[in-house]
């Protein structure tokens, strides 16, 4: 299930010769109503994308009815011509919905854009607006438009990733679908991801957008797995009202916050060569921050990354870049850190514990758990180890 799993969304995804491959290049995402309410997190990378600028604008008023989206081009550092691209690609989406409906007419400013693939390479503009009257014509409400757009999406990932969640609010059933993409330049400040999630629940702007930052900042922004940040990372709330249900601030943001973990969990799954999913949790922190920025200074670790690859827990390099943490930003007393790597405690207190050998080192997930014994707040943060393979896939990125 995907982003139509939830009513009052239809969605397509299309070949519009955007990739040399001819592989799906195109989604578009419609919201169908009765509402248009949306909600947007984007990089805080300062080098922004074009429609990265664009749908921060658009979407600011808190609505939006559609999004649509390319894997191909980034189109970021394309200068005036990719800010112009991103507007006119808004424009032939929002005359093809009106020519479709021409009761419900769609404004270039209700329609957001989101971009993926290399920097610097300006889009194809005949293709992607042709593209776009094929996608519009495809749309329809089933399972397998919403995997066509997810599959539409994907640059170096490997399998599309899509899920949905169910609940009730006062009886009456409710529902999120989303799906995202991004395997590579997965770093704090979200990852390189594009991410559209849809709800058939009744929220207003401010609940929107208070619920989506709660989770973007609790999941997806707790990925590292390269350290490098994206030009053109966006996740989009789009909410239709069709289902009547009206959950709480708490059940909605519960529900993103679910739904958004699944997917980024999917992303670190296939991480680019990755052969290990890494999951870093501090606990015994002074607050959630201060243990989030220790988990976040661990997965940074390429030394530790490397480690992992080749099956060797070697708590050193855990011990080493916790060190790197601030004292102001995480307080901490080395000599109270007890450090466990897929349940065996290989330091405790200052000092080392049970012998990494015991250490089993063979299942894909790895378990990393840091006690600072300083308070009683965590936080956990995911990341993978670093192989040949991402060497080889971003080496021959771009040729």
């Amino acid at each position: 299930m995907s982003v139509t799993a939830p009513a009052g969304f239809r969605a397509a995804g299309v070949r519009a010769g955007l990739k040399a491959s001819g592989r799906p290049d195109l989604a578009l995402v419609v919201n169908d109503g009765p509402l248009d309410v949306a909600a947007g997190v984007f990089t805080a990378n300062r080098v922004v994308a074009a429609p990265v600028v664009w749908s921060r604008a658009a979407v600011a008023d808190g609505g939006a009815r559609a999004v649509i989206l390319n894997s191909g081009s980034a189109n970021a550092c394309t200068g005036a011509r990719g800010a112009d691209d991103a507007a006119a690609t808004a424009a032939r989406v929002a005359e093809l919905l009106t020519d479709s409906d021409p009761h419900r007419p769609v404004r270039p400013d209700d329609v957001l854009v989101c971009s993926t693939g290399v920097i610097g390479v300006p889009l194809d503009m005949p293709a992607l607006l042709s593209g776009a009257g094929r996608a519009a014509g495809a749309l329809a409400p089933t399972p397998e438009a919403g995997h066509d757009a997810a599959r539409a999406i994907m640059t170096t990932d490997t399998v599309p990733k899509e899920d949905a969640v169910s609940r009730t609010a006062d009886g009456v059933a409710w529902s999120a679908g989303g799906m995202i993409k991004g395997v590579g330049m997965l770093a704090p400040g979200l990852a390189t991801m594009l991410c559209v999630i849809t709800t058939d629940a009744v929220v207003d702007a401010a609940a929107a957008r208070a619920a989506l930052g709660g989770a973007v900042a609790r999941t997806v922004n707790r990925i590292n797995s390269d350290g490098c940040m994206s030009t053109n990372d966006t996740v989009l709330l789009l909410a239709s009202g069709a289902s009547g249900a009206r959950p709480s601030p708490a059940e909605l943001g519960g529900a993103l916050t679910e739904l958004l973990a699944r997917l980024g969990r999917r992303l670190v799954a296939d991480a680019e060569g990755a052969t290990h999913d890494i999951a870093i949790t501090v606990s015994g922190a002074v607050s959630e921050a201060a243990a989030e920025a220790a988990a976040r200074a661990v997965s940074a670790s390429n030394l530790l990354k490397c480690a992992v690859a080749g099956g060797d827990p070697n708590w050193g390099r855990v011990l080493a870049q916790l060190g790197t943490v601030p004292a102001e930003a995480c307080p901490f007393d080395p000599d109270e850190v007890d450090v466990a790597i897929n349940g065996v405690v290989v330091f405790r207190h200052g000092a080392p514990g049970q012998d990494r050998d015991a250490v089993d080192m063979t299942p894909r997930e790895t378990r990393i758990d840091i006690d600072l014994s300083a308070g009683g707040a965590g936080a956990t943060v995911w990341t993978n180890d670093l192989t040949h393979g991402y060497i080889t896939i971003n080496a021959d990125y771009t040729t």
